[in-house]
């Protein structure tokens, strides 16, 4: 007896999940067509006349040059969503006979999702299909409750075109946000009818607040690698009753990674590792401070960049004057330098951007400075080293020339009881005139030197 129960309720649970989802019926004089097809519309109460005349029109209009009538028919090809409309045939001004043109494709089965922006606010299910539904499309959304099975209620959906979605609005009471609902769709026309699968959803479940707005990123002063975050709650969402807690992700323009901080109860934050002087991108999103429900999708991207120093900047990427003396025309050629450097200005009159001059890197030109400062203290200690030798060498000259004006002494007095000459072992310089007996210069006279002594040849160092 319990199973048969059981296999009554499971077969009501289906029946009713699933419902009747029959396809929009068809009035005799409508005409089904499907798109891109030939259709071929019959004027069935016309007699050949041999004054007769047969002229077609569409909705009071005239049918376009398009359309080819042929005898008493009109030929309509290749038909599209805009060809529906009701054609009435004309023989001589009067009407004779009219159709109803449907041109349609069986719809898609549609795959839904279900959200909830706050609290207080209904159930929204969407979907967006692949083409265009035709105007005769119709969307229900059956609810009930899980299990039991009361309560079924149908819900008319609506397509808007602007976003091509179909939208579908369920109320919640607020005693019941825990309570599960079985949920399902049918959609159907005259070319044919679809359900999707049945979803179990509750309003906690499906709770998912809008992207935080108005986020702004600003530098700290005097802090090169910090940015302060702030950002303003969603208009859907009343922070009276309910509070989020949110995410924040941020990464820098050239990094393809995100860093992201979570667990933030507050509409601000300050970043502290930002990138020195790059541009950040910065983004926000919330969930309900209980956890319930799924995260908002993320905000839009905001930018901002870390302070810097405007003495730094200026020097870096400032604009700089190109006026140079004639004798630096080479620098001028190769290197940029900050204004002011030789008492002159920048001439441009436009205000011209950062990106809009063109400068050398700042280390291009420090290492070109450096190798000019050492070039000259190069070249300033060779003149230097050689200088001091010239100098010696002048002084060594000059030595020389005084030691020659003084006689020489001798290194010892003779010894009397000597058995050696008694003549002295250096001979007395002689004066620069005197000569020998023989009429030319003494043995070892050599005009003021005395050969014999090495210590003329010697010059003091």
């Amino acid at each position: 007896m319990w199973a048969l129960r059981a296999a009554g309720l499971l077969c009501l649970l289906r029946a009713g999940s699933e419902g009747p989802c029959p396809r929009t019926a068809l009035l005799p004089d409508m005409v089904l067509s499907t798109v891109g097809a030939n259709v071929t519309l019959p004027c069935l109460q016309w007699q050949p006349e041999p004054n007769g005349t047969v002229s077609w029109k569409v909705e009071n209009k005239a049918v376009s040059s398009e359309h080819a009538v042929l005898g008493p028919s009109l030929l309509l090809r290749l038909v599209q969503y805009n060809d529906s409309g009701r054609y009435s045939c004309y023989v001589g001004g009067c009407l004779v006979h009219s159709l109803r043109l449907l041109v349609e494709e069986p719809p898609e089965p549609p795959s839904f999702s279900c959200y909830r922006r706050s609290h207080v606010k209904d159930i929204l299910c969407e979907w967006q299909p692949l083409r265009r539904p035709s105007p005769r499309t119709r969307a229900v959304l059956w609810v009930k409750k899980w299990l039991t099975g009361k309560n079924a209620t149908e819900q008319r959906c609506r397509y808007f075109p602007k976003v091509e979605k179909f939208k579908c609005r369920i109320t919640v009471p607020p005693s019941e946000d825990d309570t599960f609902l079985l949920v399902s769709v049918c959609v159907s026309n005259g070319a044919g009818s679809t359900v999707s699968k049945d979803q179990v959803i509750s309003a906690n479940r499906v709770l998912k607040p809008d992207p935080p707005v108005n986020v702004l990123v600003d530098p700290v002063k005097s802090a090169p690698q910090k940015l302060r975050v702030n950002w303003t709650y969603p208009p859907s969402w009343d922070p009276k009753f309910y509070r989020l807690h949110f995410q924040v992700r941020y990464r820098a323009e050239r990094s393809q990674s995100y860093t992201e901080i979570d667990q933030l109860r507050e509409t601000s934050l300050v970043i502290h590792d930002a990138w020195h002087g790059e541009r950040h991108m910065v983004q926000v999103r919330g969930l309900e401070e209980f956890g319930h429900g799924s995260w908002s999708e993320w905000s839009q991207e905001a930018v901002g960049t870390p302070w810097a120093d405007p003495i730094d900047l200026e020097w870096q990427t400032g604009s700089y004057s190109s006026q140079f003396p004639s004798d630096y025309d080479f620098y001028a050629d190769t290197f940029t330098l900050p204004p002011g450097l030789y008492g002159t200005e920048d001439t441009n009159e436009g205000g011209r951007g950062v990106g809009d001059h063109s400068t050398v890197p700042l280390y291009t030109f420090l290492v070109t400075g450096a190798s000019l400062f050492l070039g000259t203290g190069l070249l300033a200690g060779i003149v230097l080293r050689y200088k001091k030798k010239w100098r010696r060498g002048s002084l060594g000259q000059g030595k020389a020339r005084a030691v020659v004006q003084h006689p020489l002494v001798p290194l010892a007095p003779p010894s009397p009881t000597s058995p050696l000459s008694e003549a002295p072992l250096l001979s007395p310089p002689a004066s620069p005139g005197s000569v020998s007996s023989t009429g030319t210069p003494g043995s070892g006279d050599f005009g003021p030197f005395d050969v014999s002594n090495m210590d003329y040849l010697l010059v003091p160092q």
